[in-house]
C-alpha cells in the first residue's frame, strides 16, 4: 500500500459528519497519515520547515477539506504559501511533490447546478480551488481525481457511507 499523507483542514469539524468518517477510515489503517491542521495549529503559525521534511516520506497525497466562503479554508492556504518551496523547482533540489498522486476531496453545503457557470454562483468548485491546483501542477504533481462531495450536511448515514466507499475504492486502483 502507498503511504498516504492526508493534509486535512476543517474549521467546524463538529459540524461536518460527511468529514468525520473519511476521517475515521484515515485512522483505521497505518498507511495513512492524517494531518488535521486547525487540531495542530490553531495558532496558524506553521512549522515550514518540519512540514517540508515530512512530505519526502510519502508516495500519495489527499487534500481534505469544505468550501468556505467559496475558497479553501484559509489554514489550508496559509499552508500551502508557507510549505511549498520555488526552490523544488531548481536542479538539484528534491521536490517532494513531483510525480506523486494526489487526491483532492471537497466538501460543500450547495448544490451541484449551484457550481456551474449558469447556476447560483457562476463557478464551478475547480475555480474556486485553482489556487491549489495550480500550485499542484506547478509542482508536477500527478493529480489523479477530484472529488466533490455536494450538500454534504444533507447526507444520511448510508450516503455518506457509499461516498467513502467510492472514494476508498478509487484510492485502491
Amino acid at each position: 500500500m502507498k503511504k498516504t499523507l492526508v493534509v486535512f483542514a476543517h474549521p467546524y469539524l463538529e459540524h461536518s459528519n460527511s468529514n468525520v468518517e473519511l476521517i475515521n477510515f484515515y485512522v483505521r489503517h497505518q498507511h495513512y497519515t492524517l494531518r488535521d491542521l486547525y487540531e495542530e495549529y490553531p495558532d496558524f503559525h506553521i512549522a515550514a520547515f518540519r512540514e517540508r521534511k515530512r512530505l519526502k516520506n510519502y508516495d500519495r497525497f489527499i487534500f481534505q477539506f469544505p468550501i468556505i466562503w467559496f475558497g479553501m479554508p484559509p489554514l489550508l492556504r496559509l499552508w500551502i504559501d508557507e510549505v511549498f518551496d520555488r526552490n523544488w523547482l531548481n536542479d538539484g533540489e528534491q521536490n517532494p511533490l513531483e510525480g506523486k498522486e494526489v487526491y483532492i476531496v471537497v466538501t460543500t453545503g450547495g448544490k451541484e447546478r449551484s457550481f456551474s457557470k449558469e447556476g447560483t454562483y457562476q463557478y464551478t468548485i475547480d475555480e474556486l480551488i485553482s489556487g491549489l491546483i495550480v500550485s499542484l501542477k506547478v509542482f508536477k504533481a500527478n493529480i489523479k481525481d477530484i472529488i466533490i462531495v455536494y450538500e454534504a450536511n444533507k447526507l444520511s448515514k448510508k450516503e455518506i457511507i457509499l461516498h467513502k466507499q467510492k472514494f476508498i475504492q478509487l484510492l485502491n486502483q
